[in-house]
């Protein structure tokens, strides 16, 4: 049988963090070395979107791990605590921190990502309005920039388009202008 089916079965069908039962696909926690049973929960895209830190968490998704931290399975108290743990700025989160047991290896195996370390929010691109920006978009840079080592100068009302993110800095993309790669300021540009 294979894993998805046993989390499937083991689950009822239902997300084992916040118990949806649309969208549900196989989270491997990591740190994995092998795929086994024992290392994976099923979860829904909202819960999964939230985890990888793909989109900003959202408090009151999660006020149910109240009741979902008490699982058997020790992969979903792992999540559970690494979730409370980003959490631990809200009253209840930090309450059920306090009271959510892990034995020695589990906690180990929570700690491993450092999660717990940091706080619920997560930086994303965003231009000059405040939209986020997506690798591949097209945006319009809203001044004329003078690129620095060269002469090129790109104009109010350029079109830039397949930007990249740069992974490092959340308030730099990277552009072909002119022929020429190069880093803009998210706060220049606005999206096409």
């Amino acid at each position: 049988m294979s894993i998805e089916l046993q989390l499937q079965e083991r689950s009822g069908n239902k997300c084992e963090l916040c118990n949806a039962t649309e969208q549900l696909k196989v989270y491997e926690v990591p740190p994995v070395e092998q795929l086994t049973i024992d290392n994976v929960i099923l979860v829904c895209n909202t819960c999964f979107d939230q985890i990888e830190k793909n989109e900003q968490l959202n408090p009151d998704h999660w006020k149910i791990l109240s009741e979902t931290m008490w699982s058997e399975y020790a992969a979903v108290q792992v999540v559970a605590w690494r979730m409370l743990s980003r959490l631990r700025g809200e009253a209840w989160a930090a309450d059920n921190l306090e009271i959510l047991y892990l034995d020695e290896d589990n906690l180990e195996w929570a700690k491993k990502t450092g999660d717990h370390e940091q706080d619920g929010t997560v930086e994303f691109h965003v231009d000059s309005n405040g939209t986020r920006l997506y690798e591949g978009d097209t945006v319009v840079l809203i001044r004329t920039l003078d690129v620095k080592g060269s002469t090129l100068s790109a104009k109010l009302g350029t079109v830039v388009k397949n930007i990249r993110l740069d992974p490092n800095n959340v308030e730099q993309i990277e552009g072909r202008v002119e022929g020429q790669m190069i880093v803009i300021l998210t706060k220049f540009l606005r999206k096409g």
